[in-house]
């Protein structure tokens, strides 16, 4: 059996692939910026393309921290997200983090997350950050003066269907109220 097309659908056609190759390079291209941790540490049982998707799920998240763009938050997180070590006064969900990242960088807006290190073991992804930056905005009524901020978080995360379903974290917020010069050192 032999199908033939008319030109109209030839071109339609064309047409059609040309956008689809142009939203996945696009798409690509996106996640070639993405962080990249200094090392990873994957289970090798794991099939390439799940180990591949929950990677990809961290990395954007990685990002997200990195640069407080929320669509790589957004693209990162599921639906039903949910913070495991939700800190008081912070949102449940999605918003919860978009939300922790804008006050963050109101008082260091040159923030950034260095993802040190991730391990992908079974359905979850554990995250080494460094963040650092300088305190020169507000933060509980106190004005920084430029102090260098420097402290370490881990997370882990639970991917279900390519996206984090869960997050478990700890910061060094000692470290970082220091820093900030809301808690004194010795």
């Amino acid at each position: 059996m032999s199908l033939s097309l008319s030109p109209s659908r030839t071109l339609a056609g064309l047409a059609l692939t040309a956008l689809l190759t142009s939203l996945t390079a696009q798409a690509q291209d996106a996640d070639e910026q993405l962080v990249q941790p200094a090392h990873v540490v994957a289970d090798a049982s794991l099939p390439p393309a799940l180990r591949e998707a929950e990677l990809l799920a961290a990395r954007r998240y990685a990002t997200f921290w990195n640069t407080g763009d929320e669509r790589h938050a957004r693209a990162a997180l599921a639906a039903g997200f949910t913070d495991r070590t939700l800190p008081p006064g912070r949102a449940q969900g999605v918003p919860g983090p978009l939300a922790a990242s804008r006050f963050v960088r109101t008082a260091i807006p040159d923030l950034r997350a260095d993802a040190q290190q991730m391990i992908v073991a079974g359905d979850r992804v554990t995250v080494h950050y460094r963040f650092h930056g300088h305190f020169t905005g507000q933060w509980a009524g106190t004005q920084g003066r430029g102090q260098a901020i420097d402290f370490i978080a881990t997370d882990i995360y639970r991917i279900a269907d390519g996206r984090i379903a869960d997050n478990w974290h700890i910061e060094d917020n000692l470290a970082l109220m220091q820093q900030l010069g809301l808690v004194a050192t010795h």
